[in-house]
This record gives structure tokens, C-alpha cells and sequence, in this order.
């Protein structure tokens, strides 16, 4: 069967050639079917409203979370940058050492300041990673309670006029 022999026909029967019943409509009912269309209709257009708020936030929460990565891998290379220099400089004194005593003053210099550096290196890329956490949840935690606050709003307004209540007492 088509999809053509299923709708209803204008002479009021359906697919099946069979007629269809006409109900008198209660008036009571009708109103209280708009009024639910209504309430549907405007649910529609609180959740499209939120969904697009929710985009926003996402998009904000994306920029920031692609800046935040490319400062976080910058510092990462500056680091190895910084980290292979030293390294080759250790070498380069090592190879002009003139004694064991030499090589084990410089193999414990070198592993002090290894140490130092290491420990301000993690403490810098925790403080970034930190921040990018930060600054990529802020514009979601943001935007999501500006909705919520919204629908709130608008359930308090709505719950004025009825005589059921979404806010808790």
C-alpha cells in the first residue's frame, strides 16, 4: 500500500475507503488542547533556545580549548628546547674534563640543576594545564546557568497562573 492510500482523502474517508467518525468537540476539551499545543510550542522554543545557547557555549569552550592547547604544546617544545640544551652543554663539559673527580663534580652539578629545573618545569605546565581546564569549562558552566536561571524564570512565571508548582517550596 502507498503512502498516497493511507492519507485521508477529501471526501473524509481514510486509506481503507472506510469513513471517519465525527466527534463533537467539547469545548472544555478544545481549549484544553490549545492550551496544550501552546505549552508544547513554547517547551519547543525553550529547548531550541537552550540547544542554541548550548552551541554557543561549545563554541566558545572549542576556541578556548584549541588556544589554551596551542600555548600548553608551545611551552612543551620550549621546554624540550631548553632541556636538550642543557643536556649538550652537560656533554660538552663533560667531554672537557680533565679527571674522574671533574666528571663526578659535574655529573652531581648536573643532576641538581637537572632537578630544579625539572621540578619548575612541572610546576609551570600544572599551572597552565590548570588554567586550560579552567578556561575551557568557564564559557560551558557559564552558559549553562544562564539557562537554567532562564527556565527557571519562566517555570515561575508559568507556575503563577496553575495550579501545579515546579519550584520547590
Amino acid at each position: 500500500m502507498s503512502e498516497g492510500e493511507v492519507k485521508v482523502g477529501l471526501n473524509g474517508t481514510n486509506g481503507f475507503a472506510m469513513p471517519l467518525f465525527g466527534f463533537p468537540r467539547i469545548a472544555l476539551f478544545g481549549e484544553l488542547s490549545e492550551q496544550g499545543v501552546a505549552r508544547a510550542q513554547q517547551g519547543c522554543e525553550k529547548v531550541k533556545a537552550a540547544s542554541e545557547e548550548m552551541a554557543v557555549a561549545l563554541r566558545e569552550s572549542y576556541s578556548s580549548n584549541a588556544r589554551s592547547a596551542t600555548d600548553y604544546g608551545l611551552k612543551v617544545i620550549e621546554i624540550s628546547n631548553a632541556n636538550t640544551a642543557s643536556a649538550i652543554d652537560f656533554f660538552a663539559h663533560l667531554l672537557g674534563s680533565k679527571s674522574v673527580t671533574d666528571v663526578f663534580t659535574l655529573s652531581a652539578a648536573q643532576a641538581h640543576k637537572a632537578f630544579e629545573t625539572a621540578s619548575a618545569q612541572n610546576k609551570e605546565l600544572w599551572e597552565l594545564a590548570q588554567k586550560v581546564a579552567t578556561e575551557t569549562g568557564e564559557p560551558i558552566r557559564k552558559h549553562v546557568a544562564k539557562v537554567l536561571h532562564q527556565t527557571q524564570r519562566l517555570q515561575i512565571g508559568h507556575s503563577a497562573g496553575h495550579c501545579w508548582r515546579t519550584q520547590p517550596r
